[in-house]
């Protein structure tokens, strides 16, 4: 412990010797690292970040429960879910490969040139986009599992009376969500980076508040200081990421 800490803290001081000590350090030091803008520009990237954060919530339940009805929906057997499974696999496919921003953009631009009555707010559009591309990805992760469940579990279950619904919901589901947690909490974890990406509608968020600050005072420290809260909003996820996959792997090695 005490050698670990020991080569930490010689590298550590190492690399910043080797920052601090370049030929530009001074001019990126007053390009990024301002304390008296980044004092000034905090209260409105603090205001903007509770908006990241309660977007981040919302998107976070909803494409969980949409990558799990399409998960479910992609294992469904027999020639009569042909056409449902065909269109689950288009989704996967196809919102796994667009890029988040441009399917912001259709959602936060298109959808509001049709001028069609009733359409929401360019918020909840850029948020529509963030759930339908996670929960893209989220699917994958739940088939995933769900498959790895053994078949002899799902018999077992049918054989015992049980329908496809309950056998579903108390037999296959919970293996396949713990088997899945340390991917999905990694997919959770991206989008809260991602529910930045909103500041391309034009909501006032964590990053559009540090672009307005940067547009002010014409230096680049919003910016950092918008990634450093980010930064501060991800590591109890991090942590519960790393924790569940250090317990799964735990429990896999007992289990051999």
């Amino acid at each position: 412990m005490l050698l670990a800490a020991l080569s930490t803290a010689v590298l550590g001081t190492l690399f910043a010797v080797l920052i601090t000590g370049a030929p530009g350090w001074d001019r990126v030091k007053q390009s990024f690292f301002r304390g008296d803008i980044a004092r000034d520009s905090l209260p409105a990237i603090l205001d903007g970040l509770w908006l990241n954060i309660r977007l981040f919530v919302v998107c976070a339940a909803c494409a969980l429960a949409l990558g799990l009805l399409v998960g479910v929906l992609r294992t469904l057997r027999g020639p009569v879910f042909f056409p449902v499974r065909a269109l689950a696999t288009v989704y996967t496919y196809s919102l796994r490969g667009l890029p988040l921003i441009i399917t912001i953009y259709l959602f936060a631009y298109g959808i509001p040139g049709l001028r069609l009555q009733g359409t929401p707010s360019v918020t909840v559009l850029g948020g529509a986009a963030i759930v339908i591309t996670y929960g893209a990805y989220i699917a994958e992760v739940l088939r995933s599992g769900i498959e790895s469940v053994h078949p002899s579990q799902v018999a077992a279950a049918r054989s015992l009376g049980l329908s496809y619904r309950r056998t579903m919901r108390f037999v296959v589901l919970p293996q396949a969500v713990r088997r899945a947690a340390p991917p999905l909490l990694n997919d959770v974890v991206s989008m809260q980076k991602d529910v930045g990406l909103i500041s391309l509608a034009g909501p006032v968020d964590a990053i559009r508040a540090a672009q307005i600050s940067q547009a002010g005072s014409y230096n680049f420290t919003p910016y950092i200081v918008a990634g450093v809260l980010f930064v501060l909003l991800a590591l109890p996820l991090i942590g519960i990421t790393d924790w569940v996959t250090l317990r799964a792997a735990r429990r896999q090695n007992a289990g051999t």
